[in-house]
């Protein structure tokens, strides 16, 4: 222990303010990067399915495209739910 009570002055090592600042702002500059990349990943992805979709020759084969893109998603979140519920 030491003879201080918290508060008191003379403080033996100050707070270093100045690092705080700076590891706040690399921990904003890499929570950003980190969000653009999920976007622009899920831009490629949304972009995948568009590409597929406007290579349908018409309106309903475009919708009936979707609908499978849709059903192979949901697969997809069972799967990935069914192994998350088995790791917890």
């Amino acid at each position: 222990m030491t003879q201080h009570r918290p508060g008191q002055w003379p403080v033996s090592k100050p707070a270093d303010l100045d690092a705080i600042q700076h590891d706040q702002a690399d921990d904003q500059a890499q929570q950003y990067v980190k969000r653009a990349a999920e976007k622009a990943l899920h831009e490629i992805c949304l972009d995948s399915i568009r590409h597929d979709l406007d290579q349908q020759p018409t309106g309903n084969s475009a919708k009936a495209k979707a609908r499978i893109w849709c059903a192979h998603i949901l697969a997809i979140a069972d799967e990935v739910a069914a192994a998350k519920q088995r790791a917890a």
